[in-house]
């Protein structure tokens, strides 16, 4: 049994339940006021919608909302989480360092108190880690997932049908060909961000998707002994993905592009694809109904294994935070609550997660969010899922992908060079 932060009178009622065997109710957040201090991710406004239904349901907790950029949170994480005023709730960016350096509640208590064994074992292997930090993937619970996300292909609907495509490609081929079918209608194929953050890694991982299997890349991400990037098969994605930035597939300014910007101009009719997850669901129904589809990245034969990055929108609590019992039950509560998990589906357009046995929310019919719950499930049949390649250090993302990325769509880094770049980051950061 652990011991959380108690008083005396706590620990009593503690220790009284422990000599006669009496069950202990899962902890919640009380009926005194609770001030949440929270740190969320610019640009998703799925938690914080969450936060405020939270709030309406029990009043007597408040959020304190700071929120900041991915890139920068990966730089600032440990930095905020080694204050007095640590997060109740954090959006973790990536683990293995924050669990070594001790700046991370330990969840197993929780895991216990409020039964996620029901949940499916492979909703939370991505969010157990070694004690020392590595590998992930065993250990300990450290996180849990507001949601379960996932990335794959959107794209514009008229200007699918401009150039004749009619249904979502079955190789990876058909999906070159239709890229050369738009840029020679003068519509751009690609619209993705580049700036800030490498958002090049979401075509490269779902390229690797196609080339190989899953399993050796979770295996790099997990930090497992002997793995490595620098695969033949990832080194073909990582040529593949050269060749769309030399045959002129991607936007001319690309390396300028921030996120919103992708979406804005996205949205606005430029490009008739976009690499991005199913977190822009629930907008583009709700602002675009009717305009956007979603197609998982083909693999290169037909009737291929489809491999996507799945993953929890990580949230954890902070070592020194002074709320965790009201954390943890929030993230209960997300996960098993009906009208949370509604939000979750509607706002956040992935898969709310939970116990196995809880419906998922009904959506609209033809809707993008129906598709990419659709997706989830072929990815989740052919167990495809991939953690995000930015998650395998604390550093990788704005150290290794990030910059590599840039040099190759400025064309002075090569597919196998990129690859090679990134391995050696990674091989000096877990030196350190």
């Amino acid at each position: 049994m652990k011991l959380r932060h108690l008083n005396a009178a706590g620990l009593a009622v503690l220790t009284a339940a422990a000599l006669t065997g009496t069950a202990m109710a899962a902890p919640t957040c009380g009926a005194d006021p609770v001030v949440m201090n929270a740190y969320f991710e610019t640009g998703f406004p799925l938690p914080s919608k969450l936060a405020e239904e939270f709030t309406r349901q029990f009043p007597n907790v408040t959020f304190d909302i700071k929120e900041d950029q991915f890139a920068n949170m990966m730089e600032n994480s440990p930095r905020i989480l080694s204050e007095d005023n640590a997060p109740d709730l954090i959006r973790l960016p990536s683990m293995s360092d924050l669990v070594a350096n001790e700046l991370l509640a330990n969840l197993d208590g929780y895991f216990t108190d409020f039964g996620w064994d029901k949940f499916p074992p492979s909703q939370l292997i991505q969010l157990r880690v070694e004690e020392g930090g590595r590998p992930r993937g065993a250990g300990s619970l450290w996180a849990m997932g507001l949601n379960y996300s996932m990335t794959g292909v959107f794209y514009n609907k008229e200007l699918a049908a401009k150039i004749g495509m009619t249904e979502a490609p079955k190789t990876l081929a058909e999906l070159d060909a239709l890229m050369q079918k738009a840029k020679d209608a003068g519509i751009v194929p690609i619209m993705q961000f580049n700036k800030g953050t490498g958002g090049l890694a979401f075509p490269l991982q779902d390229l690797m998707g196609s080339y190989g299997p899953p399993e050796p890349i979770n295996d790099w991400i997990f930090q497992k002994d002997g793995a490595t990037i620098n695969t033949e098969a990832n080194v073909k994605a990582a040529e593949h993905l050269e060749n769309w930035v030399k045959s002129g597939y991607f936007a001319a300014d690309t390396n300028a592009i921030e996120y919103f910007q992708m979406m804005s101009r996205f949205t606005g009719g430029e490009g008739l694809f976009m690499f991005n997850g199913d977190w822009e669901s629930g907008n583009l129904d709700k602002n675009f109904a009717g305009k956007f589809g979603f197609f998982l990245m083909p693999p290169v034969e037909a009737g291929g294994r489809h491999a996507a990055m799945s993953a929890p929108l990580t949230f954890g609590i902070g070592a020194k935070a002074a709320n965790k019992d009201c954390a943890a039950f929030f993230l209960d509560w997300v996960a098993t609550n009906e009208q949370a998990r509604k939000i979750n589906v509607e706002v956040g357009g992935s898969n709310p997660g939970g116990p196995a046995d809880l419906p998922i929310p009904a959506v609209t019919p033809g809707s993008v969010t129906e598709a990419t719950l659709a997706a989830g499930n072929v990815v989740a049949t052919e167990n495809g899922a991939m953690d995000f390649i930015a998650n395998a250090t604390g550093a990788i993302f704005a150290a290794g992908w990030t910059p590599e990325l840039q040099k190759l769509v400025g064309g002075v880094q090569t597919g196998k060079g990129l690859i090679e770049a990134v391995q050696a980051e990674y091989e000096k950061e877990l030196s350190r």
